[in-house]
């Protein structure tokens, strides 16, 4: 070791960003790299969302129309013949309850799941969900099954 192999630790020097501003003699003085005029060149600019330099956004442009109910509940559709097929490959045995729907893939942990009447069940099923159209209760409860709501 000796005074021609001496280097700092492994990250104990960090390389200093361009100091910007400075002044002329630094060679980064005068419009500090931010160009000439223009709203990008002063001080405490920011873009603002959706700012299109001016001209006149799209989120303006675009014509506004109906009405969207902050009440509505949205349900997750899921068919019994989706249940059937589900049946059919051996997934699902006797019970359907919300847990498995999530497992399966078939609603979000944090959906509401509804139970629709499209295609036919011919296995005997107990149904755990949050609602039931007619046809589907109705559909389930003629193979033998049950329709529980939660």
């Amino acid at each position: 070791m000796d005074l021609s192999n001496l280097k700092p630790a492994e990250g104990s020097v960090k390389k200093q960003g361009k100091r910007i501003g400075r002044g002329q003699g630094s060679g980064k003085g005068g419009t500090a790299t931010r160009g000439h005029k223009g709203a990008k060149s002063r001080s405490g600019y920011s873009k603002k969302l959706g700012f299109e330099g001016g001209q006149m956004p799209l989120q303006r442009r675009v014509p506004k129309f109906g009405f969207t109910n902050i009440n509505r509940v949205a349900y997750q559709g899921v068919n019994i013949d989706t249940l059937q097929k589900l049946v059919d490959e051996k997934k699902i045995k006797g019970t359907v309850d919300f847990e498995t729907l999530v497992g399966l893939g078939l609603a979000g942990k944090n959906e509401l799941v509804k139970i629709l009447g499209r295609g036919e069940l011919k296995s005997k099923l107990t149904v755990t969900a949050h609602k039931f159209t007619a046809t589907a209760k109705a559909a389930i409860e003629a193979a033998g099954g049950e329709a529980v709501t939660l």
